[in-house]
């Protein structure tokens, strides 16, 4: 007679053993762009996954759209820059996608000055891309204040996610 004990570690070990065999790969990519971890936010993904290149899953996945910002400021890390480089790079290569910029704000003040603020995040995002080579009519800044937030709560790790700006990949005609 089996104990739950081990009927629990045998099951443990089957599941185990099919995640690990869903981890293997032939080294064939499927077309992803991926070209190596990265140390910024929004690093790729790793393996396993496969997308279209240009493709508005290739950009989520292998570049990431979300650049943070520190509390009440709009000035670019060098965390962000990572982000906004691997962006710029895969809009150079796919110029037929155009891109609203979405800043966002959750810190101290009016509300006033949290939507100066998130404008203010768009546009140097927007203004960090054309540096890169992106022309500005390909790109749409808008400072949504707190309109766009994604979590209302008072815990400083979830504040910051709502400090950033999201790049958000369009169709031409909805531009």
């Amino acid at each position: 007679m089996k104990t739950g004990i081990g009927y629990s570690s045998t099951a443990a070990a089957l599941a185990l053993l099919l995640l690990l065999s869903g981890c293997t790969s032939s080294g064939d990519r499927g077309g992803s762009t991926f070209t190596g971890p990265t140390s910024g936010t929004n690093a790729p993904v790793a393996g396993g996954i496969n997308v279209t290149p240009g493709s508005e899953e290739d950009f989520m996945v292998n570049v990431g759209r979300r650049t943070f910002f520190k509390q009440s400021s709009a000035a670019l890390d060098d965390t962000a820059r990572v982000t906004l480089d691997k962006q710029a790079e895969w809009l150079s290569q796919y110029p037929q996608w155009k891109v609203k910029l979405q800043g966002s704000a959750d810190d101290p003040g009016s509300a006033t000055a949290q939507q100066s603020l998130s404008q203010k995040r768009a546009d140097a995002v927007r203004d960090y891309l054309v540096s890169r080579g992106i022309a500005r009519e390909r790109l749409q800044a808008k400072g949504y204040g707190r309109e766009k937030i994604g979590e209302d709560c008072p815990e400083i790790e979830c504040k910051s996610q709502n400090r950033r700006v999201v790049t958000n990949l369009q169709e031409a005609a909805a531009f």
